[in-house]
């Protein structure tokens, strides 16, 4: 070990789960809870004031997705933002069809509320993968029928890191029927890429805060001018009708916030993540029976194919869970999957979609990497492994 990894006691390597609140980002929520507490809706000064602090962080947002402050609006998170796009466009326009598809590894924030839709009437159907989780397109293409509405795509992989071609997706299902509403999950991507929905015909998008070292309990949807979506929560009316409740302006304010920082040397950034994870995959390879999934030969180039934060793992022999605890009492903190769903464990589908060998399924974890993670974290990881993967191999083969 060098002197750098020797001084570190801790790797936080759970950055797709969620990320450290910046300090910039906790100080101007701490200011807008305790300073500016008004009411966006109220009629004097501090509901003003407060309405302002929100459309400073609506342009903001907008901004970094080149489209209109009006095709923002604010979400608890990716999970509502998800519901929102998805029941919400498709109660909108179910007279005109009732076929919804998706990819056959999405999240589950997308691929529950796409199994409620069943209960009114829609069928769903699953694109296939390959194995380094890209849209099968003429697969997808051959799926759309008169009757499909909606089209939804997770940008990035949560678990593995896969990205789509989402402008050549939204050509091809868009070519096959025009007014197909196509929503993308840019919960992975977002900070990562520079997106412009514009430019690659995505109708709606969803976006959560602490994946970009913004609160949690903060996110919004984009969606596009002229898309009818069915509001989820009624009440006073706020955000145009479209999602009623007072505005929770800390946490807007902060995302805001968290957008101007992520996208402040943005490229500087998405290199300092490349460097992390071509230098993760580079030293993986000392720790016996590790494979890593979905970065085809794991050059530099089949790399920056995929996410720059995410790497899957599978390991011979052991189970994740264990290996995932092994680990925690080093002060190494990583996923077996997603976190938003480690209260329902079982098989990954994202694994089994790309083919991974059955034998594996139940040995994989997840490693990932934020803006604040150092070449130091992972190497202290590296050697924790080392140490860690063959003494519990043994064990779990007597």
């Amino acid at each position: 070990m060098d002197n750098e990894t020797e001084n570190i006691r801790e790797a936080y390597l759970d950055n797709a789960a969620t990320t450290r609140t910046s300090d910039a980002v906790a100080k101007v929520v701490e200011e807008m809870m305790l300073e500016d507490y008004g009411n966006p809706s109220s009629k004097h000064y501090k509901g003003f004031e407060a309405q302002q602090k929100i459309k400073e962080a609506t342009e903001i947002i907008a901004a970094s997705l080149k489209v209109q402050p009006k095709e923002i609006v604010f979400t608890s998170g990716g999970t509502e933002s998800n519901n929102m796009a998805l029941i919400g466009a498709a109660l909108a326009h179910r007279r005109t069809g009732d076929h919804v598809i998706a990819s056959g590894f999405e999240h589950a924030s997308v691929y529950n509320p796409l199994l409620s839709l069943e209960e009114f009437g829609f069928k769903v159907d699953f694109a296939p993968v390959d194995e380094m989780g890209h849209i099968k397109l003429e697969e997808l293409e051959n799926m759309i029928t008169d009757r499909t509405v909606l089209v939804s795509i997770m940008y990035v992989n949560n678990e593995v890191g896969a990205v789509q071609d989402i402008a050549e997706i939204s050509r091809r299902i868009k070519a096959k029927k025009k007014d197909i509403i196509f929503h993308v999950d840019a919960i992975q991507v977002y900070g990562k890429y520079r997106i412009n929905p514009k430019k690659e015909g995505i109708d709606m998008l969803s976006v959560s805060g602490h994946k970009i070292h913004g609160p949690k309990g903060s996110g919004f949807l984009y969606i596009a001018d002229g898309v009818r979506v069915r509001p989820l929560i009624f009440g006073g009316g706020q955000q145009k009708d479209r999602r009623s409740g007072t505005e929770n302006v800390p946490a807007i304010v902060g995302l805001g916030e968290a957008v101007k920082e992520i996208y402040t040397d943005h490229q500087a950034k998405v290199e300092h993540l490349y460097g992390l994870k071509e230098h993760f995959i580079s030293r993986i390879g000392e720790v016996p029976g590790a494979h890593v999934n979905a970065v085809g030969s794991g050059s530099p180039e089949d790399i920056r194919k995929t996410a720059p934060h995410v790497v899957s793992v599978s390991f011979d022999g052991i189970k994740a869970e264990v290996l995932l605890h092994a680990l925690e009492e080093k002060h190494v903190y990583v996923s077996s999957g997603s976190a938003c769903s480690s209260n329902h464990p079982g098989i990954s589908s994202t694994l089994k979609a790309i083919g991974v060998d059955k034998k594996l399924l139940d040995s994989t974890l997840r490693f990932s990497f934020s803006v604040n993670t150092t070449a130091g974290e992972i190497d202290y990881a590296i050697e924790q492994l080392k140490e860690l993967v063959p003494k519990y191999n043994r064990f779990q083969r007597r």
